[in-house]
């Protein structure tokens, strides 16, 4: 492949060139990373097989995987779903565009590869104008894993995914930093009662709000050994990992710091480069190579933006141990905790 191309984009259409330079290139069976408001996408046809094999090797991402199909216009899920529920209406009316993803049944134009060989399909609307006007430049419907080698912290800036993925597709659209740093949140509408199988900025106490129903949550978001096969195949991998070892300390909050600073200490003795992540609240009570902040501990959105970039800077600085304070398991901390679960290869110490 030719050199990557990358193309700074502040406004849809004032840029209207390039985001139709970027649209023939998806057209023409290419890869085009671009800013959506949860993370940076990395999106190709979704209709056509090829583009999400191109996708997969990019990435070097599990072919079993789904891909997230987004769209920009609701009429367009009629093509690529086969049955809609009253949920999924209202759903989209509550949060689209915006950071949900609903799986739905999928009709048979959208090939296995796009969707991992399943008979379902993850479809979103997101609210960011570069990703809608790129999506309906490049035809309509445009798959989009997070813009990052698989496995890695996902990217919250166009240099997150230049890191990882330059020489390897055709073009990045740089539009800033992200606004929310976590990915959507994912809802199986399929199999009767609604289901989260993956928490995010949209929580589970608002999709109920919407629904006037209960909305139940996937056990192995936040149990590793609940003993229940993943409902997913993407649930099943290792995600937004850093080179470092991640370990989570969960407790009574002096038991937490406490333990975070005696480990830390002892593995710089030991000869390691330790990272800390923890709040301006506590910050000053550690000692190690690269202390990291994700902002006040109530400011939950502060916390989702950071997290990833912090997790990358550990990559940077080559941290081999990394401390992490846990945060609340409801609302958006639920997503929190599930990256960081993921990242840490569910390794929890309990004090």
């Amino acid at each position: 492949m030719e050199k990557t191309k990358f193309a700074a984009v502040s406004d849809a259409a004032t840029e209207k060139c390039v985001i139709e330079e970027a649209g023939r290139i998806l057209k023409e069976g290419g890869l085009v990373a671009f800013p959506t408001e949860t993370v940076y996408g990395l999106g190709g046809d979704a209709l056509c097989k090829e583009s999400s094999k191109k996708i997969y090797a990019a990435k070097g991402r599990p072919s079993d995987n789904p891909l997230i199909v987004h769209i920009c216009k609701w009429e367009d899920i009629y093509k690529i779903t086969s049955e809609i529920p009253p949920e999924a209406e209202k759903l989209a009316k509550a949060f689209w565009p915006g950071p949900l993803t609903m799986i739905l049944k999928k009709s048979d134009v959208v090939p296995p590869e796009t969707t991992g060989g399943l008979m379902t399909v993850a479809v979103r609307m997101p609210e960011h104008k570069i990703a809608l006007a790129l999506i309906e430049a490049g035809g309509g419907y445009v798959a989009a894993p997070s813009a990052n080698t698989s496995g890695r912290p996902s990217p919250t800036t166009a240099e997150h995914v230049k890191e990882d993925l330059d020489g390897k597709i055709d073009m990045i659209l740089d539009g800033g930093s992200v606004g929310i740093g976590l990915e959507s949140t994912i809802v199986d509408l399929t199999e009767g009662v609604p289901t989260i199988l993956r928490p995010g900025y949209i929580t589970q106490e608002m999709l109920e709000s919407a629904l006037k129903t209960d909305v139940k949550i996937d056990r192995t978001l936040l149990d590793a050994d609940c003993g229940q096969a993943p409902k997913a195949p993407g649930m099943k991998y290792r995600h937004y990992a850093p080179s470092g070892a991640l370990t989570i300390v969960s407790g009574e909050h002096k038991k937490v710091t406490e333990t975070i600073a005696r480990l830390a200490g002892e593995k710089a003795q030991a000869g390691e480069k330790v990272g800390v992540i923890c709040t301006d609240e506590t910050k000053a009570l550690y000692q190690a190579d690269c202390i990291e902040s994700v902002g006040a501990r109530k400011d939950e959105e502060a916390i989702a933006r950071h997290l990833y970039a912090i997790l990358r800077r550990f990559d940077d600085e080559h941290v081999t141990c990394i401390y992490s304070e846990a945060f609340s398991d409801k609302g958006i901390g639920q997503a929190i905790m599930n990256r960081l679960l993921k990242a840490a290869g569910h390794h929890v110490l309990y004090v």
